[in-house]
């Protein structure tokens, strides 16, 4: 019968450690009223407590720092276990790494490894590759790992130490920590089309961890279609001051909303005529800090937009005034614009009078040749015989070549007053 020989004992004793900030202690108080059978017993020992701030006692502030009791204090938790304080997408995971000699004899040719492996992929962050020539008794090799996490759900440190005895002997182990990291951030994006080419895009943010956030930075990195402006801030005695106030926390399980403008390129705008179809808007950056200044850092994949459909004739209001006078004539401008990038379109304006809005002009009219991807503008008169807010319709443009009619009807709204109250105001 074949006995298995006993498991041999190696020279080198692997420590794995975290590194993590300390976190600011927190006492839970004790107190009860003077009438109360303990009197000023409690509210004494909380006074004579040296972790208490003098003063505010009973706020559960503290004045000491707690090291970590569980993760990675003495060493991490092996496989089967898995590790308990949580890790957070976009934070740096540290840890140290020490490899001792606690044999009586000289090892040789020691070289240490350390890979992160994830769900995706495989990751040396080993600072040196390079083998240690000789490794004393009582010695030991250190080394510090730093990556910044990127991918959610389970991971995986791989630390291999390979050496050679006195003898000669080639010897080698490895030992497996895993963690679990975990999603701070929940980022919720929504598009706003404007009458114009002008997009509004808005940013909610959501704090899901359980402690608050200083929110560094909140930015949208535009793609090279388009320019931003951010409206996150106002301007107050001459100051650019941000829209949520002096602080920037973040507490736990709430939002914030932030909101940017997005407006095409010239080059792009007058390429295209009007930008179609799915485009690339671009990214957010978000930059925080928790606890004691620890940092992360988020980046979106790249935001799409469906651009909206406007057929094959877009009308646009280049200029509409927002008040006028009852049976006074008014101006407005109009932009149209050929959406299609093969045909040319011959069109004929017709204009029709509703109850309220009346047009001032010949209907009819020819408009001439327009190419693909062009636009011309048309002044337009109206007068309205009704007051109040009234609706501006009764546009209709027709293509001669495909005897195809467009109608456009409540293209904006106007607020009709006497003169009376015009003089007035």
């Amino acid at each position: 019968m074949e006995v298995n020989p006993p498991k041999q004992e190696h020279l080198l004793a692997l420590k794995v450690m975290r590194l993590t900030k300390p976190t600011l202690f927190t006492n839970i108080p004790v107190t009860c009223e003077e009438k109360d059978l303990p009197g000023d017993l409690f509210n004494q020992l909380m006074r004579d407590d040296p972790s208490t701030v003098n003063g505010a006692e009973i706020l559960m502030l503290g004045e000491m720092l707690t090291l970590p009791q569980n993760f990675g204090i003495i060493s991490f938790i092996q496989l089967h276990s898995p590790l308990s304080t949580n890790i957070f997408l976009g934070e740096t995971f540290s840890s140290y790494i020490s490899v001792h000699n606690d044999s009586n004899q000289v090892v040789k040719d020691i070289l240490v490894k350390a890979d992160l492996q994830t769900s995706s992929q495989r990751l040396n962050l080993s600072a040196s590759n390079a083998a240690v020539a000789e490794l004393k008794p009582d010695c030991c090799i250190d080394d510090v790992i730093h990556h910044e996490v990127k991918e959610i759900g389970t991971h995986i440190l791989v630390c291999a130490v390979s050496y050679t005895t006195q003898g000669g002997e080639k010897m080698y182990f490895r030992k497996f920590f895993k963690f679990q990291v975990l999603k701070p951030l929940d980022v919720k994006t929504k598009f706003y089309n404007a009458e114009t080419d002008e997009v509004f895009l808005e940013a909610q943010i959501q704090n899901i961890t359980t402690s608050p956030m200083f929110m560094e930075k909140v930015s949208l990195e535009p793609s090279i279609m388009y320019n931003v402006t951010e409206l996150n801030s106002v301007n107050q005695a001459g100051a650019c001051v941000t829209t949520f106030g002096s602080r920037t926390y973040l507490q736990p399980m709430d939002t914030r909303q932030y909101l940017y403008c997005l407006k095409p390129k010239k080059e792009f705008a007058e390429k295209a005529g009007i930008i179609k179809g799915v485009t690339v808007i671009g990214k957010l950056d978000i930059v925080w800090k928790t606890n004691l200044g620890e940092r992360g850092r988020l980046q979106t994949s790249q935001l799409q937009r469906m651009a909206p459909g406007y057929g094959d004739v877009r009308l646009s209001l280049e200029a509409i005034p927002d008040t006028v006078i009852l049976e006074e004539p008014f101006h407005i401008t109009c932009k149209i614009t050929n959406c299609s990038s093969e045909r040319t379109m011959d069109l004929v304006l017709e204009m029709c009078n509703t109850s309220s809005i009346h047009w001032c002009g010949i209907s009819g009219r020819q408009l001439g040749k327009l190419h693909p991807s062009s636009s011309l503008c048309l002044a337009l008169t109206l007068l309205s015989s009704v007051q109040g807010l009234q609706s501006v319709s009764g546009l209709r443009l027709t293509d001669t070549f495909l005897k195809r009619t467009y109608e456009y009807d409540d293209i904006a709204q106007v607020c009709v007053v006497s003169s009376a109250t015009k003089v007035e105001s």
